[in-house]
């Protein structure tokens, strides 16, 4: 019994106070949106400079936007995946510019 006693004692130290970090730094931001509309892929991998199709290995477009920064993963049922973005901002922007290059291709 006196042993099930120092067993009790230990687990009761109090651990020492140690400081932890709890600041954080966005590093990848993923965002979805929806253009409401159906995309020609092909026609835009053929035309959209940056852009990458093979229908084979994966079902959507891969744009990637250098001057902001993001990568767009292009659906044929409009579906848009936004992903690199720091900011909400920098995501607005990587949209609003995708749909700009895209307006000649929506079907």
């Amino acid at each position: 019994m006196a042993r099930k006693a120092s067993v009790k004692a230990a687990a009761k130290k109090p651990k020492p106070s140690k400081k932890v970090n709890m600041s954080f730094k966005v590093e990848n931001i993923v965002a979805s949106a929806n253009l409401m509309v159906e995309l020609d892929l092909y026609n835009i991998a053929m035309e959209v400079e940056n852009v990458e199709y093979e229908p084979e290995q994966f079902p959507g477009a891969i744009m990637r936007l250098k001057d902001i920064g993001t990568t767009l993963l292009l659906f044929k049922n409009g579906k848009v995946i936004c992903s690199g973005a720091k900011s909400e901002e920098q995501i607005a922007r990587s949209i609003k510019r995708a749909v700009e290059l895209l307006d000649d291709f929506i079907v």
